[in-house]
C-alpha cells in the first residue's frame, strides 16, 4: 500500500453532533474509545440525528475524564452532563435495533437539549458496549458488538477516494457546491497515500499495531448533505455518488470496520494490507 498511513481521527462522544479530532485514540471491540456513548431520543425513545435535526452538526460535544460530556451550541449555555449512575435502563430505538441505555441523571440535559432543538429530547448513555448492541449478524462473527454508531465499530475514508469523488462532483450538476470536506462522511479513521476507491479491495488490515476486518462499504444518506458549519443542506455528494457509486441500491463511500485486537492509533501510523 506504499505510503498510506492514518491521517485523521475523529471520536463522536454524542451521536449525531461535532466531535473531536485526538492525535491518537484507544481502540476498543465495540470503537474508539468514548465514541458515540451518548446518543439523543426523541419522546417516543428513537433515536435524533441530523437527518431529522441538521442543527445538531453545530452543537459540540467535549469527551470529559471519566466518560462525561460537556456540551456547547449555539445561544445555549455550555453544560456538563456526567456519566449516569447505572440504577437502570431505558429502551432505545437506534434504526431497526433496540438497546438498553442509562438516561442522563436529572432535567437538566433534557431541557438543554429540547430548547436547543424545538422538540422534546433527551440524551442517553450506553453503560455497557460489551453486551447491549450486537454487530447485524449478517455481517458479525461471535461476540461482536458497536456503540452508538450506525451499525459497526469505525467508519473509514480515504483522502485520495473523497479527492476522486470531489473531481467527479465538479464535473457534475452541483459543481458549484464542491468541494467538499471530510467531515461531511464523520469517519472514524481517514487514512492518506492510497489510490482512489483502492478500500474497496481491502478485505484486513493493520493501523500501526492494531488489525480491524473491513466488513462492507457504508451506505450514505441524507447527512452527508449537511453542512457540518453551516447545518445547510445541498445535493451533493448524494447526487454524484448516485451517478458513480452506487452498489446494490445503496449509494456507497468509505468502509465499515470492526477491531480485530485492541491497542492505540496515532496519527502517522502506517496502514497495511493484511488480506
Amino acid at each position: 500500500m506504499g505510503n498510506a498511513h492514518l491521517h485523521a481521527i475523529h471520536v463522536h462522544p454524542v451521536k449525531a453532533v461535532r466531535g473531536l479530532a485526538p492525535r491518537e485514540a484507544a481502540v476498543e471491540p465495540w470503537g474508539l474509545a468514548g465514541d458515540r456513548r451518548w446518543l439523543l431520543v426523541d419522546d417516543g425513545g428513537k433515536v435524533v440525528t441530523q437527518r431529522r435535526q441538521p442543527r445538531l452538526a453545530l452543537a459540540a460535544a467535549e469527551l470529559l475524564p471519566d466518560g462525561g460530556v460537556r456540551l456547547s451550541a449555539p445561544g445555549m449555555e455550555p453544560l456538563t452532563v456526567p456519566v449516569p449512575r447505572p440504577v437502570g435502563t431505558v429502551p432505545v430505538q437506534i434504526f431497526d435495533d433496540k438497546v438498553d441505555a442509562v438516561p442522563a441523571e436529572g432535567e437538566a440535559a433534557h431541557a438543554w437539549w429540547s430548547r436547543y432543538l424545538g422538540i422534546g429530547a433527551r440524551l442517553a448513555y450506553l453503560d455497557d458496549p460489551a453486551t447491549r448492541r450486537p454487530v447485524d449478524p449478517r455481517y458479525a462473527r461471535p461476540g461482536e458488538t458497536v456503540s452508538f454508531a450506525d451499525g459497526f465499530p469505525l467508519l473509514l475514508t480515504t483522502t485520495a477516494s473523497l479527492d476522486a469523488l470531489n473531481a467527479l462532483i465538479a464535473q457534475g450538476d452541483h459543481a458549484h457546491e464542491g468541494p467538499l470536506p471530510m467531515d461531511r462522511f464523520r469517519p472514524n479513521v481517514v487514512v492518506a497515500g492510497t489510490d482512489a476507491w483502492a478500500e474497496d479491495h481491502w478485505s484486513l488490515i493493520a493501523v500501526g499495531e492494531v488489525a480491524f476486518r473491513v466488513v462492507k462499504p457504508c451506505g450514505r444518506c441524507v447527512v452527508t448533505t449537511t453542512d457540518q458549519g453551516t447545518s445547510e443542506r445541498g445535493r451533493e455528494p448524494l447526487h454524484s455518488l448516485g451517478r458513480h457509486r452506487r452498489l446494490d441500491g445503496k449509494l456507497v463511500f468509505g468502509q465499515n470496520l470492526v477491531p480485530q485486537s485492541r491497542g492505540t492509533i496515532r496519527l502517522g501510523d502506517p496502514v497495511t494490507l493484511l488480506e
